[in-house]
Order: structure tokens, then sequence, then C-alpha cells
């Protein structure tokens, strides 16, 4: 579709309304698949080392959320080094994050102009900017969606190296706090 066919179809309230259903379809059909994967790799009864890296990176994908943080304590009672899995939990986060960070990053002339006005986008990167490394902290520190995050800090153009400053900053304390407790 060209800019101006982009334009003319959201310029329709129904058309709008069918991708606001669209959208909210396709973040369910997401959720099932979420569920299931982690189902599916956590019903393996072997609890090795290649299946948490697996799991971990696939929890961290924006498009697939799961409680990964939960994993820690599972891999920890299975008799894997608490060291190994923070530093694999730290790499395939970081890792995970930077593929949602460089999808937004590539998404984010799409969307700018045509779902975001650009007076609101203008008002959003300020805050983001502003506030964004003490959010994109606070997102990795506690089980909220940093991957998401990731993503629409790629979609504002947030500056990439304070993303992963920020992000190993908060997965590090969180993965070392979950290992001390358990």
């Amino acid at each position: 579709m060209k800019k101006k066919q982009v334009r003319d179809y959201l310029s329709s309230k129904e058309n709008r309304r069918k991708l606001y259903i669209r959208g909210i379809q396709l973040l369910i059909l997401l959720a099932i698949i979420s569920v299931v994967v982690s189902k599916f790799f956590l019903s393996d009864k072997s609890l090795d080392i290649q299946s948490f890296t697996l799991i971990h990176f696939a929890g961290y994908l924006f498009f697939i959320v799961m409680p990964v943080e939960t994993l820690i304590p599972i891999y920890l009672s299975a008799g894997h080094s608490g060291i190994t899995l923070i530093i694999i939990a730290l790499l395939t986060a970081m890792f995970a994050q930077m593929i949602d960070y460089a999808i937004g990053y590539a998404i984010s002339h799409k969307i700018r102009g045509k779902l975001i006005s650009e007076k609101r986008f203008a008002k959003m990167e300020t805050q983001i900017n502003k506030w964004g490394g003490l959010t994109i902290f606070i997102f990795n520190l506690f089980p909220l969606s940093s991957p998401i995050l990731a993503a629409v800090a790629g979609m504002i153009r947030f500056s990439f190296r304070k993303l992963i400053f920020y992000s190993f900053l908060g997965l590090t304390i969180k993965y070392v706090v979950i290992v001390l407790l358990f």
C-alpha cells in the first residue's frame, strides 16, 4: 500500500475499528502461543542448559510473552549453577532485546504519522527521552514486559546505548537477587 492509500484507509473510523480488533486478536493469539510454547518446553523432564537458553531467549522476544524469571528457581532446583544461569539469562535477554529494538527501529517510519500524529509522537518522544532510562531500568528490574518496551524504544529511536546499559543493569540486579533468594 502507498502512503495515501494507508492514510485514506485509516481515516475511516470503521477501518480503524477493524484494525484495533485485528490487533487484539493478534495479541490473544500471541498469548495463546506463548502459553503453549512455554508448556511445551517446560514439559520436557530434562531441565538442561540448552532448554533454559532457548526458553529464556524466546521469552524475551516481544511477541512471545512468558514469565521467564520463574525459570531460575526451577533450574536451580535441578542442580544448575546460579552463576551459569545468570550469565545465560543476561546474554539471551540482551540479545533478544537487541532484536526487539531492531524490529521497532525498522518499522518506526511506518507508524509515524500513520497511527500516531507527529505532534503526539513528539510529545511521547520528549517524555521517553526524559524518563526512558529509568523506565527501561524498572521494566528490566521487575517482571514487567521489558521486551515490548525495547521494541517501542526502537520505534522512537531511543538511544541504543542507553537501552543496553539500563537493561543490563536492571536484568543483572534482578537475576542476582533471584539466585540469592532461591
